[in-house]
């Protein structure tokens, strides 16, 4: 770690603290050349996968918009917050392990597809009528026909 106050590239670390909650450590450092202490925080970085949608733009994932579709069509429905957490965590974790920089809106509408399916079945049609925009009404009984 480059020292802020002299530019000089090693330092050492004195005392390390991780914080009540366990998701950032700080480090109390001194200058090998200046011998001034400063204070640095590390903290894990997840990198979810870039949203591809369908006119080819590119956007960052963003769980609250997730969590916007699958409320909507989970409305009145009787599934708890947990279970949407827990839905949602299940869908971060896949992306999380695809290792994948991107991700089309097709692959995430069919891991919430999944999702939904698992909780509540109603919900899934109301979203997979939405998602999949269906031009029939066969291709529609067919999906219910399907749970």
């Amino acid at each position: 770690m480059r020292c802020p106050f002299c530019a000089h590239p090693e330092t050492q670390v004195s005392e390390t603290r991780e914080s009540d909650e366990g998701d950032v450590v700080r480090r109390r450092r001194r200058c090998h050349q200046c011998d001034k202490r400063f204070t640095t925080y590390e903290r894990a970085e997840i990198s979810l996968p870039h949203v591809v949608k369908r006119d080819g733009t590119r956007a960052d994932f963003d769980i609250t918009k997730l969590r916007a579709s699958m409320a909507l069509a989970l409305r009145k429905r009787p599934v708890s917050v947990e279970q949407i957490d827990s839905a949602l965590e299940r869908i971060q974790e896949k992306l999380l392990n695809s290792s994948a920089k991107e991700v089309p809106t097709t692959k995430l509408g069919e891991l919430v597809m999944r999702e939904l399916k698992r909780i509540d079945k109603v919900a899934y049609v109301r979203f997979a009528s939405v998602y999949r925009s269906f031009e029939d009404v066969d291709e529609f009984r067919q999906l219910i026909k399907d749970i």
